[in-house]
């Protein structure tokens, strides 16, 4: 065993006058100022759906278009300034299941954001923040929002 607590490392080593230890691969700093302008030019594309009442009018499609560049700006990041693309295939253990665990916490709230306005009491729907997106139920005066439960709509 060698000094530094593992078989092999210095054998591995051995031949290697610099103490980099395979860092070499990184591609330098042009790469980096390649995946800086990236960046800029990324932030310049969601800041211009994010102001464009044309791409705006559906939000859907805006809102879609701003986190798929958001995804494409944080992947940069994480392969490139996290080092993230020269590591081991071990990465993947790691990020998978964690995606697949987003992803499934995300499926399972939608139905109780989409449906948390549902049961509010009249006073609660008072206090409530408004807005235009808001799923809440409309009353007429003297209508209770308070349904039974399984009458759902």
């Amino acid at each position: 065993m060698s000094a530094h607590g593992s078989f092999g490392h210095d054998e591995e080593h051995a031949g290697h006058s610099n103490d980099n230890h395979g860092h070499d691969d990184h591609g330098g700093t042009g790469k980096y100022i390649v995946v800086f302008v990236a960046l800029c030019v990324l932030t310049a594309i969601s800041f211009a759906v994010g102001n464009s009442p044309a791409i705006m009018a559906n939000k859907g499609v805006g809102w879609t278009l701003m986190m798929v560049v958001s995804c494409a700006k944080a992947s940069l990041v994480i392969l490139f300034f996290m080092h993230l693309k020269w590591e081991a295939n071990w990465k993947y253990v790691l990020t998978i299941p964690a995606s697949m665990m987003s992803i499934f916490l995300l499926l399972m709230l939608m139905p109780d954001i989409k449906l948390r306005g549902n049961h509010y009491s009249e006073e609660r729907l008072l206090h409530s923040a408004n807005s235009e997106d808001a799923i809440v139920p409309s009353l007429t005066p003297g209508q209770s929002s308070m349904r039974p439960a399984g009458n759902h709509k």
